[in-house]
Order: C-alpha cells, then structure tokens, then sequence
C-alpha cells in the first residue's frame, strides 16, 4: 500500500496543530485543570496523532514528518502520565493569582444575588433610621453605637492616648476570628437552602445602612468613612462573597436544572466552597489587621482624607483583582 502523502498531510495536519497547541497551552501552565470535554478531546487527538505516527512509519520514507510527529506523541504521553507535585509556595501563589478568582468568576450569579440581598438590608436600614430615631436601639446592636454620633467623634477625636498600645495584636487577632466564625456560619445556612444565608446577609445590611445614615444625619460623613473605609472595603465584600459561597451551597442542595444526585452536586461545589472560604479568610485577616492598626486612629492623629484615599484604592484594588486576575490567556 502506497500512502497519498498530499491528501494524508491535508486529512490529519489540522489535528496534529490543535494537539500541538493544546500541549503548548498545558506546558505554559503546568497546573492548568482541563474540563471533562476538554480532557476527551485531548485524549482522541493524543490516539489520532499515535495512529498517524504508525501510518507513517509503515508506508512512508519521510524522516522530518516522522520526527515530528513522535515529539508531538512523547509529549502528549508525558502530559497524560505525568504526576506532579506542587510545592506549598507554588500552590499558594496558584491560589491567589488563579484559583480564587476563577471560583468568584465562576458563580457571578449568587455573588449578584449576595450584592443585592445586602443592598436591601441596607436600604430598609437606613430608611428605618431615617424615619424614626427610636429603631436605632432596636436595629445597633452595638453599646459604644448607640449614643449620639457626634458625641463619640467628639471623645474619638479629643482622645490623647493610644487607647490600643499594647492591644493591637490580641485585638486584631479577636476582629479575625470572630469575623471568620461569622463567614463560615454564613456559608453554613445555606444548608437551609439558602434562607438563612439571605437573612444574615439582610441584617448585616441592615446594620450598616443604619449606621451609615445614623452618622450622616449627625454630619459626621468624613469621620464615618474615615472609621469605615480601611477595614470595611474589604470586611464587607468578604461577608458578601461568604454569602456568595452560601448560596452556591443552597444552590447545590436545591439542584434546579441539574438532574445528577445531591451528594454528586455537592462534591462537585466542594472545590469551589473551599476556594472561597478561603479566600475571605485571607481577606478577614488583612481588614482585621487594617481596623487595629489603623481604623482605630482618627484626627488629629491620622487625617480622614488618608484613611478614605487608603479604603478607596483598597476597593479599586480588589474590583480588579477579582476582575482580571487569573484570566485565561488561552482563550478557547
């Protein structure tokens, strides 16, 4: 049998370069995770390119072609075999600048859900504030929160010692765990399909909301942003994306359009929920380290207009993170 090279060059070539470039894409980042249809598509190009090889070294006498494709084979055997180990440093830094905002990116929809669930608590907050005083015992439930705004900015403000010298680490260590106790319980509830993880989302709003228009009313917006802002422009998304990861749990429990089993649902939203949790542990480290050393500290001493320039680069700096960071390069 004498092969057709011309027609058997045109016939296979176009699988030979979309292998090619599958092996390039895996090779430029060893610990890239292909999908179920991405991995059959592989291995049947893998099979094709052998099978041609074969064909080759049977029916014909061209050495570059034949060399070729055994590379393009002994690469895509060692991309099929190869067992790697990551090492921690490795896998810490895959993790911030991939994995976590792949698993953001990847439930944008509960995250939306999140968003807006807080807003609510927030609107129905403030208004509530706004309209009558009195809720504000009923809807603060914070002591130092409850008297007149004007009079603790006042204290705050007059205040000639550092209330913390000494503290600064158990305090900081106490906003962490209470904070990330509060992330995961809120990823919890939505073990009750997602209801208790909207309600807690609602009153977090509803706290800041009241806060927030409590202080405005007062006329001390420079002093609530100023307090506010460092920690909370990254506190406050931490607790949206827990009730992010909240609902793609509920999300997993309810099943709507997806036929397989709860524990196949649940195992598949495993990675994801780990991801996240993560991530806004990390997140409630940095805003906890943020309020004692620096949330704490009003004017004279660190001037508002600091403390609000610092909270709005750290809200820029997160919205592209989130947005940018882990985009596949490889677009398919």
């Amino acid at each position: 049998m004498i092969l057709d090279l011309e027609r058997f060059l045109t016939a296979e070539r176009p699988g030979w370069l979309e292998l090619e470039k599958q092996l390039d894409i895996l090779e430029s980042d060893p610990h890239r995770r292909l999908t179920l249809p991405e991995l059959r598509r592989f291995h049947y190009l893998y099979q094709r390119t052998s099978a041609d090889l074969a064909e080759v070294q049977s029916f014909t006498c061209e050495p570059e072609l034949r060399r070729y494709l055994e590379a393009l084979v002994s690469r895509a055997f060692g991309e099929s075999h190869e067992v790697r180990s990551v090492e921690p440093r490795l896998a810490l830094r895959r993790f911030f600048t991939l994995d976590f905002p792949r698993a953001f990116r990847r439930h944008l929809r509960a995250f939306a859900l999140a968003v807006a669930v807080t807003a609510a608590g927030c609107l129905f907050g403030g208004l509530a504030i706004a309209l009558d005083t009195e809720a504000k015992q009923a809807l603060i439930p914070f002591d130092h929160l409850a008297g007149d705004p004007a009079d603790r900015v006042a204290e705050e403000e007059r205040a000639d010692e550092d209330r913390l010298s000494g503290h600064k680490a158990s305090f900081s260590s106490m906003l962490m765990t209470h904070n990330t106790r509060v992330a995961i319980f809120c990823l919890a509830l939505g073990l009750t399909w997602g209801l208790g993880t909207l309600v807690l989302l609602f009153y977090n709003g509803v706290i800041l909301g009241a806060i927030a228009v409590d202080y405005v009313a007062a006329g001390q917006t420079s002093f609530l942003l100023g307090w506010l802002l460092p920690h909370g422009a990254i506190e406050i998304p931490a607790f949206v994306l827990a009730g992010q990861a909240g609902l793609i749990l509920a999300s997993a429990l309810l099943g709507r359009g997806d036929s397989s089993t709860v524990a196949v649902r649940l195992r598949n939203a495993r990675p994801d929920l780990v991801l996240l949790i993560s991530g806004v542990a990390v997140m409630l480290i940095w805003a906890g380290l943020v309020e004692a050393f620096l949330s704490q500290y009003h004017e004279p001493a660190l001037p508002y207009a600091f403390k609000i320039a610092f909270g709005l680069s750290e809200i820029a700096a997160l919205a592209l993170y989130l947005r940018y960071a882990g985009l596949d390069k490889h677009p398919r």
